[in-house]
C-alpha cells in the first residue's frame, strides 16, 4: 500500500462512468477534420501606451471577455461529496503517491535538475518562484488522474487566488483556479482549457477542500511540414461533473497577451506533463495516467 493510500482511507469507487466516457472517446470517428471550426479572427490595436495589442476571437467572442453578457459564465454546480481516495487502476503509471520518493523520482524543474517543490502532509506543494514542475516521463495521449487543493485561507481575487495549471504535454493547459464564490473570465476558470474553451460548468469546492479532475486527452498530430491535422481534443470531469466534453482544441493555450491565445506549433509525440507555479501555494496528491493509443 502506497504511503498516500495509508494517509486516506481506501473505498472502492463505481467508475462505470468515467469508464464509458474513456470508451466514448476512443470510439469517436478520427475522420477528416472541419477545420473551418470553430471561427477565429484577430485583429491588432494599439493601447494606451501606442503599442500593437493581439485580439483574437472565436466563434465571435473575444479571448479572455470579461464582460459576462458576451461570454456567459459557466452554472456553479456543487458536486457530490468527495471520495475519500480514488485508488490507481493496475495499469496505471502512478507519478506522486504522497511520498518523497516519488517526487525525486519522477519529477524535475524544467531544466531537467531537482524541483523546489515540496511534499507537505502526503501532498507536492508550489512553491513562489520554484518554476513549473514536470515528469521526467513523457506522455502523448492519456487518461489523467489528478486531485488539488487551492490554499484553505482564500487570498486575492479573480487569477490571483489559488491559480495554477495541469499542463498535457507541458503544453496545453487544464486551468486550475480557485473559483468558489471567486469569478474571472470564464475561458480562464477552474476545468477551462486556457483561452480556448469555457467549462461546462462551475463544479469548484471551497477553499482548502480536495479536488480532482479525470482527463481523457488525445494529442495532436502534425505532418512532415510541421502543420496540424489533427487536433488535441480533451474530456475532462472536474469533481465528477463533466466540463469538458471531447472538446477539440482549436489551438495552443498560451498566453499571448491579455486577449490572444497561441497556436499550434509541431513537437514530439510524448512530452512530460506539468504543474504551474503562479505563485500560489496549489497542493497536487495522488497523481496517476494510463498511457492511450492514438
Amino acid at each position: 500500500m502506497n504511503s498516500l493510500v495509508s494517509r486516506y482511507s481506501a473505498r472502492s469507487l463505481t467508475s462505470s462512468a468515467l469508464a464509458l466516457v474513456i470508451m466514448a472517446t476512443a470510439s469517436t470517428s478520427q475522420a477528416q477534420e472541419d477545420f473551418s471550426k470553430p471561427v477565429i479572427t484577430t485583429e491588432t490595436k494599439k493601447d494606451a501606451d501606442g503599442k500593437d495589442v493581439l485580439y483574437m476571437y472565436i466563434d465571435g467572442v473575444k479571448v479572455h471577455e470579461t464582460d459576462p453578457i458576451k461570454q456567459p459564465f459557466p452554472p456553479i454546480v456543487t458536486p457530490g461529496e468527495p471520495p475519500a481516495f480514488m485508488a490507481a487502476p493496475s495499469d496505471a503509471i502512478v507519478l506522486f503517491d504522497g511520498s518523497e520518493k516519488t517526487l525525486k523520482e519522477n519529477w524535475t524543474d524544467t531544466k531537467g535538475g531537482p524541483s523546489a517543490w515540496k511534499v507537505v502532509d502526503g501532498a507536492l506543494e508550489s512553491v513562489k518562484k520554484a518554476g513549473y514542475i514536470q515528469s521526467k516521463q513523457g506522455f502523448g495521449s492519456c487518461q489523467l488522474h489528478v486531485e488539488w487543493a487551492s490554499p484553505a485561507k482564500a487570498e486575492g481575487d479573480g487569477q490571483g487566488r489559488g491559480n495554477s495549471g495541469v499542463f498535457l504535454m507541458a503544453i496545453y493547459e487544464v486551468q486550475v483556479l480557485d473559483n468558489f464564490e471567486n469569478p474571472t473570465y470564464a475561458d480562464g476558470q477552474a476545468g477551462a482549457l486556457y483561452g480556448r474553451k469555457k467549462p461546462l460548468a462551475n463544479a469548484c469546492r471551497k477553499p482548502g477542500e480536495w479536488q480532482s479532475y479525470d482527463i481523457i486527452f488525445h494529442r495532436p498530430v502534425f505532418d512532415e511540414a510541421g502543420k496540424v491535422t489533427r487536433r488535441a481534443t480533451f474530456t475532462v470531469l472536474h469533481n465528477g461533473v463533466l466540463v469538458q466534453d471531447h472538446t477539440v482544441l482549436s489551438g495552443g493555450t498560451g498566453w499571448m497577451g491579455p486577449h490572444a491565445a497561441s497556436e499550434y506549433k509541431a513537437h514530439a509525440d510524448k512530452l512530460p506533463i506539468s504543474f504551474q507555479d503562479h505563485g500560489n501555494p496549489v497542493r497536487f496528491r495522488n497523481v496517476w495516467v494510463r498511457e492511450l493509443k492514438d
